[in-house]
């Protein structure tokens, strides 16, 4: 993220987010593109508070846990220590996942996906907290935070005693203007009533791109970001919230509203894992459009749960091996494949990988859209959950319309998600049928 000096020194925009947090705001959003030092320049501020407060408690939070571990506790934040606080010591206890420093301040990270994790999290009151990501975490996560926001610290500056102002940071590459990111902290409306809020100045927001850390980035990772496809580059190089596309079958709004962390999931009844092939069945198919499968399950509940994405770009002995290996990490029921690309050729990549797999082959019998119709109405009336964030796909079905798909590719992962959730829901989704042949009053008169 940041190459390594002598002597570290603040860009012109991390000098600007560092006064946003000195400011009166509670609740602080950094967004923008890809990395833009968001992360970087909080988790800076964060140790800062740390070591000017002893005893102090701070957590910095996350989806999953396996991601935050992986990108800030083996990551960003050892480069903060390293490049701003040089032979600063502290303990790292990877039991219950926590940094201390001497004067006894510490930083906690957790991920909102350990049920476990999260109630210990939430057992202790913080001075700072930090939702990294917050694309995708839930508006009720959120609030649910908000509530552990309560350590009273004080310390002294030439004698004199002040308290510590609580803070909430957040960042992220911004998603729709659907998210209730985009709601709160630039509409500063409530997500929940829509109304304005009480208390607007208690929200404040700044936007970060990657131009303004151009002095530590590679050109060519900067050359990459401009040059990706148009809704990638509004995300990940602008910083731009997306509009939702105009007669869109899915939503931001609708996707977000049915996201779930996974905690407390029922029991399930089915699992299948869906296949939608690219159009290729050599052993070039990396240079072409990726395999969809997903993972998909119906609950004790009768709601349909994603579980999992895995749509992979490769050959036939890869993407096959991928399939299976998903059937047999679900303990799924069935594998299922859409046929018209290859004829049998997915269900011959699928049992070649394990033959003892159950699997069915659908046909393609009507078009994208009026396939995905009735899932869309399922997946609004609140019949569908999205375990986790599945952006690519997300992505995939707000470009679904009533007039067709206008997303820049294939949408593979889109067509895998309608395959699994028609296979799940089939009394709901099946075609018309044929009208009953009526039947034939007798004329009475003839008896």
């Amino acid at each position: 993220m940041l190459g390594r000096s002598k002597e570290f020194k603040l860009t012109a925009k991390q000098h600007e987010a560092v006064e946003l947090f000195s400011s009166e705001a509670t609740y602080i959003l950094l967004y923008g593109g890809s990395r833009s030092t968001k992360t970087f320049t909080t988790i800076r501020t964060i140790v800062c508070r740390a070591l000017a407060v002893p005893g102090s408690r701070h957590a910095i939070l996350r989806f999953r846990f396996n991601h935050i571990k992986a990108s800030v506790i083996h990551d960003t934040f050892p480069k903060v220590m390293q490049l701003c606080f040089p032979g600063c010591p502290y303990k790292l206890n990877q039991t219950d996942w926590f940094v201390e420093f001497p004067n006894g301040a510490q930083i906690w990270f957790g991920g909102l996906d350990d049920k476990e994790r999260a109630e210990k999290i939430l057992g202790n009151e913080y001075a700072t907290i930090m939702l990294n990501e917050i694309s995708q975490i839930s508006y009720n996560s959120f609030t649910i935070m908000i509530t552990r926001l309560a350590q009273l610290c004080h310390y002294e500056i030439n004698g004199i005693k002040k308290e510590l102002r609580l803070k909430f940071f957040l960042d992220e590459n911004p998603p729709s203007k659907g998210h209730w990111s985009y709601k709160l902290f630039i509409e500063k409306r409530s997500p929940d009533s829509k109304a304005s809020l009480d208390n607007p100045e208690d929200y404040a927001s700044m936007l970060m791109n990657p131009a303004d850390n151009a002095v530590n980035l590679p050109a060519t990772y900067l050359k990459a970001l401009q040059n990706l496809p148009k809704r990638k580059r509004d995300r990940f190089w602008d910083g731009k919230f997306g509009d939702d596309t105009e007669n869109a079958l899915w939503s931001s709004s609708m996707l977000d509203g049915s996201r779930v962390n996974g905690d407390d999931l029922p029991d399930f009844v089915r699992i299948v894992v869906a296949v939608d092939p690219s159009g290729s069945g050599d052993e070039d198919n990396a240079a072409n459009d990726a395999i969809g499968i997903v993972v998909a399950a119906l609950g004790t509940d009768g709601i349909g749960y994603l579980l999992e994405d895995v749509t992979i770009k490769a050959g036939p002995a890869t993407w096959g091996k991928v399939a299976t290996s998903a059937y047999e990490r679900h303990e799924a029921d069935r594998i299922i494949g859409e046929q018209n690309f290859g004829g049998a050729m997915v269900e011959f990549v699928v049992k070649a990988s394990n033959p003892n797999v159950s699997y069915k082959s659908v046909n393609a019998s009507r078009g994208k859209v009026v396939r995905a119709e009735p899932i869309s109405a399922l997946h609004e009336s609140g019949k569908i959950k999205l375990v986790g964030t599945f952006a690519d796909l997300e992505d995939e079905l707000v470009s679904f319309t009533t007039t067709g798909y206008i997303g820049e590719n294939s949408p593979n992962r889109a067509d895998a998600f309608v395959w699994a959730f028609t296979e799940l829901f089939p009394g709901m989704t099946q075609k018309d049928k044929k009208p009953k042949t009526p039947i034939t009053i007798p004329n009475l008169k003839r008896f």
